[in-house]
């Protein structure tokens, strides 16, 4: 039997990234002492007021159906808060409702792209970029992000790679993996390649309400002349610790979400209404539990650094915001991905191998921030150690 061009395209970009992250699954399932610092989880439950929200109502009856753009209370609010913090009117035409930021970026791509296109994001990216912009049917064209550029994407490095198919750029911020922040600069100058190219900007901000303090967020939906070609992306899975609830959304001009509806509709014709209320809840409210993820998560990424750089020749870069951390690791001659598999199995530490997120990062691994402070302690003393016998090896 045949299958479809696209799950050729996607061949090897699903499950195949996480080896590591599944390995220790297994290992830990055996019994084995495993510190899994692998994935952005949140350290905190979702709050008991948006449990409760849903809970109150499911029991109402909001269990039917809903639209192709979500329901209209979800997006009144959001509406509302984007208005707030870009500085201009946005309609709540302008927004979609999905399941998770995931669901949104598939469904935009969709929209901006195609086969003969091209799709421009920065390297290292979030491992899933790829088979979102391949499944559109375009092509990636990785832009390198560079340490000395503290992994924030150029707009030089971007107008060397724009071809006549270029469609679209694909940015993060707060960036994961690296954790980095695209400055106002940054924008402006991205911005203007958009324009001169005519270019759609796609923005992911999961992480903004995970800023560390000394640092702040810019999106590219707050410059007026970019509004006719920004969508943004987010969701309520990092900012309330919910990501199992599967809430999120894109915010885009009108006319671009008019033309998407037809996909939405075809796709899973809105999210669940009772999931619509309580994230209406969560936007209108605010997160209860960010100012603390922030906090804990800037003071873990201090310790690393700190530990790292007095006990071992293994090197981090600081995050600005989000939950992880990047650790350079080719002092130890090994690769990222060699590295990450070396620690698991002698130093019973799982990190993701910088390699998942893109060529830039071969010599990398990322480290999640969101353990408790102890379990924390544990992997970066494992972490050393760890580091002090491959020296002895080399020796």
């Amino acid at each position: 039997m045949r299958n479809t061009k696209i799950t050729a395209r996607l061949s090897g970009l699903g499950g195949a990234k996480w080896e590591v992250n599944l390995k220790a699954k297994d290992l830990i399932a055996q019994g084995r002492d495993v510190i899994d610092v692998t994935i952005g989880e949140p350290d905190v439950p979702t709050p008991t007021p948006l449990i409760d929200a849903a809970e109150t109502a499911m029991r109402m009856g909001r269990t039917t159906y809903s639209n192709g753009r979500g329901e209209a209370g979800l997006r009144a609010a959001l509406a509302e808060r984007y208005s707030q913090r870009s500085g201009r009117p946005i309609d709540a035409d302008q927004v979609m409702c999905f399941p998770g930021t995931q669901t949104s970026l598939f469904a935009v791509l969709m929209g901006v792209a195609e086969a003969g296109c091209e799709v421009l994001v920065g390297d290292p990216m979030y491992a899933t970029y790829e088979g979102v912009i391949r499944a559109s049917g375009a092509d990636m064209v990785p832009v390198p992000l560079r340490p000395e550029n503290g992994f924030r994407i150029s707009a030089d490095d971007i107008a060397a790679r724009i071809t006549p198919k270029t469609t679209a750029l694909l940015l993060t911020t707060p960036h994961n993996p690296t954790g980095s922040i695209l400055t106002k600069a940054d924008i402006d100058a991205i911005g203007a390649l958009a324009i001169k190219h005519d270019l759609w900007i796609i923005s992911d901000e999961v992480y903004e309400e995970l800023i560390f303090d000394g640092s702040t967020f810019v999106s590219p939906l707050s410059r007026p002349e970019l509004a006719d070609r920004v969508i943004v992306v987010s969701s309520i899975s990092k900012s309330h610790a919910a990501p199992g609830f599967r809430s999120g959304w894109c915010v885009g001009p009108a006319a671009f979400t008019e033309a998407l509806l037809p996909l939405s509709e075809t796709m899973l014709f809105g999210n669940q209404p009772f999931i619509a209320d309580m994230t209406e809840k969560a936007i209108r409210d605010g997160s209860e539990v960010a100012p603390g993820m922030r906090k804990r998560y800037a003071a873990r990424a201090q310790t690393l650094a700190n530990r790292l750089a007095e006990k071992s020749s293994l090197k981090v870069h600081q995050p600005q915001a989000g939950m992880f951390a990047m650790i350079d690791v080719s002092s130890t001659g090994l690769s990222g991905n060699d590295y990450a598999h070396h620690l698991l199995e002698h130093g019973n530490v799982a990190v993701m191998p910088g390699s998942s997120f893109g060529t830039t990062l071969d010599g990398w691994v990322r480290i999640a921030l969101t353990v408790e402070d102890d379990l924390f302690d544990s992997a970066c003393e494992r972490i050393i150690q760890h580091a002090a016998q491959l020296q002895l090896e080399t020796v």
